[in-house]
């Protein structure tokens, strides 16, 4: 009995041996995937910080001024103006849509007759 006991207690810590030896594979996979994702997402971030230097330094208003000044007889672009923008008056809403009342008495008389 005493050699069972010794020989169960040894499979197990085998086993649980086993378990953790496969468990620190699994988690050194993933910190080495979470590493990955984290380096791209620095690459994305350093890619959208250039993109918005670069956005920034095309839509300088000067340079716009001179492509539009440029380009007049083409697109016949001019700078904005108060006159061109209207007020909340000129704004055409669609009408609301009627809503239908009802008489509370008729609705008690119609509840009555259908039972």
């Amino acid at each position: 009995m005493r050699n069972f006991l010794s020989v169960l207690t040894a499979l197990a810590v085998i086993g649980l041996a086993f378990w953790a030896y496969h468990e620190n594979y699994k988690t050194q996979e993933a910190l080495a995937t979470n590493e990955a994702l984290q380096n791209d997402i620095a690459d994305a971030r350093a890619r959208l910080a250039v993109l918005r230097a670069e956005w920034a330094y095309l839509n300088r208003p000067q340079r716009l001024r001179e492509l539009a000044e440029l380009n007049f007889d083409k697109l016949g672009l001019l700078p904005f103006a108060p006159e061109q923008f209207g007020s909340i008056d000129q704004v055409p809403y669609p009408p609301l849509p009627a809503v239908q009342l009802f008489d509370s008495t008729t609705a008690v008389n119609t509840t009555e007759a259908s039972q």
